[in-house]
């Protein structure tokens, strides 16, 4: 068993769980479950903006502890003031070392599109994603079914949250249904190797139809390969162990969107 496939089977059972202790009904009473929610899509798309998506990320499988002296309110504050165009916040505790409770207080001190990363396979982690402020919910096509993905697309769409589908190769992508997506990120990591090659985004950037916001995810390392990435059509770029590796990352956020924001004034 590969490490994508042992996250979604512990997500199912850990699903089960929740269900237990937190019922749909007291999601649904959630302050933050009739609210508005803030577009990604336009974030990424607004001139002032940077396109980066900005991760709040403590540690991951392949990787250990990345960062594990994380103030969630003073990063996620930083970033945005850095000039991020939404917030990544991953939920999952078992391997990221993240809780729904960074979201929260994510989203109590920011007024931006947040999403919550986790591994969704069923759509109680959706109608969960709207109680604790979400605004985005990120699908993973490597994960899911086709006809199951479209299904907890649809879903998410009936709460107003915008759905990120995140693919890995050109199979997963033609075999998707783009109903109900509204932004579609190509993973230059490999869930079941944790390889890493940012020419997987530029060989899949043809085949995205232009009706999506292009979204490239992991190891984008320096402000460099943003630059070289908008050449083939991203618009957002989804950033978080770069940053997080340092003891400040809201400062690295700032000084990597500097140099993207010089080189655009260039030309």
């Amino acid at each position: 068993m590969n490490i994508l496939d042992e996250i979604v089977a512990y997500k199912y059972k850990e699903v089960e769980e929740r269900k237990g202790l937190f019922p749909v009904k007291l999601l649904e009473n959630s302050i933050h479950f009739d609210v508005d929610t803030v577009s990604m899509k336009h974030y990424i798309q607004r001139d002032d903006k940077s396109g980066i998506i900005a991760e709040i990320k403590r540690k991951s499988p392949s990787k250990g502890i990345i960062n594990k002296n994380v103030s969630v309110e003073r990063i996620s504050i930083g970033y945005m003031q850095a000039g991020a165009s939404g917030l990544s916040i991953l939920t999952d505790k078992k391997y990221f070392g993240g809780d729904s409770e960074d979201l929260l207080i994510a989203r109590e001190y920011n007024y931006c599109p947040i999403l919550r990363k986790d591994f969704i396979v069923d759509e109680y982690q959706i109608i969960e994603a709207k109680s604790i402020g979400a605004d985005v919910v990120l699908l993973i096509a490597a994960a899911l079914a086709p006809n199951r993905l479209a299904e907890l697309a649809k879903f998410a769409k009936t709460l107003g949250l915008e759905v990120l589908l995140e693919v890995h190769n050109l199979d997963e992508l033609e075999a998707t249904t783009l109903n109900d997506i509204d932004l579609i990120g190509v993973n230059n990591r490999n869930l079941k190797s944790f390889e890493v090659d940012i020419n997987i985004s530029k060989q899949l950037s043809t085949h995205i139809p232009n009706d999506f916001v292009k979204v490239t995810e992991s190891g984008i390392s320096s402000p460099e390969s943003v630059i070289e990435l908008k050449k083939f059509g991203y618009e957002g770029f989804l950033i978080g162990e770069n940053f997080m590796r340092n003891n400040r990352p809201e400062e690295a956020c700032a000084a990597f969107v500097q140099v993207i924001e010089n080189a655009d004034r260039k030309g």
